[in-house]
């Protein structure tokens, strides 16, 4: 397995003893067509504010989720944290340092797993209706994806976990809006609404893999999503000054 930079930054944040700055890191080996060479990773901020201190835009999104929930890359699982008091919630993430800082904060049903083969089936949920009411993957994530196909490919499989009720929420940025020279890792793509985004993390010595992600446009994410049968219900855009977006699809 390659080096988990991120999630060990995050469970040594937890534990009170990061040992180095933790850095998304661009360049010519990760494809970056503009900005900085390397950024702060923002591992607190992005990953451990406890809820109390989240901002109430967050706050009422994330207590308008249903529960059972499935949590797909939970990182260091401030969602998870967040909506267990209220329900059922199984989280997981193909990093076992950040499960481990997931667990050490709290919650409950945190295990190793790869979205791209969920280590979950719907009747694991105790829904009465068969399946989580919300499949939650916040963070980009899907765009790892790395293409149109491989997307539908995976929302499909969301959507065989969530119950006839239930919901998929993912999230993007939206190339139509992205300002090139600012957006870090950016790469342009030659179709309206698509683009990608490359970078790694270090920390420390520690160098994670490339990371190659497929951004959306709102009008492309309802075409992919169409392919899985699924239906964007919203589009929500928290902030009007940034290109990302959440979506929820049913």
């Amino acid at each position: 397995m390659p080096d988990d930079a991120l999630g060990l930054a995050m469970l040594d944040r937890v534990r009170g003893c990061l040992r180095a700055p933790c850095v998304y890191r661009a360049g010519d080996d990760a494809g970056a067509a503009a900005g900085a060479a390397a950024g702060d990773a923002h591992v607190y901020e992005n990953y451990l504010v406890p809820s109390e201190r989240w901002p109430a835009a967050k706050r009422e999104f994330v207590d308008s989720l249903r529960t059972p929930l499935l949590d797909v890359g939970c990182g260091a699982g401030q969602h998870a944290l967040a909506v267990q008091d209220r329900g059922e919630v199984v989280a997981f993430d193909v990093s076992p340092n950040a499960v481990r800082a997931a667990r050490e904060r709290g919650v409950e049903a945190a295990v190793v797993g790869d979205m791209f083969d969920p280590p979950v089936e719907a009747s694991q949920a105790g829904s009465a209706t068969g399946g989580f009411e919300t499949v939650l993957a916040n963070g980009t994530q899907v765009g790892l994806a790395g293409s149109l196909d491989r997307l539908a490919d995976l929302l499909a499989s969301f959507s065989d976990l969530v119950s006839s009720s239930g919901e998929v929420v993912v999230d993007s940025y939206d190339p139509t809006r992205i300002d090139p020279e600012r957006f870090f890792g950016y790469r342009p793509g030659p179709r309206e609404g698509i683009a990608r985004r490359s970078f790694r993390v270090e920390y420390g010595d520690l160098r994670g893999p490339t990371l190659d992600f497929v951004l959306v446009s709102p009008a492309r994410l309802r075409a992919v999503a169409a392919e899985a049968a699924l239906d964007v219900r919203e589009v929500t855009v928290p902030n009007a000054e940034s290109s990302y977006y959440r979506a929820r699809l049913a």
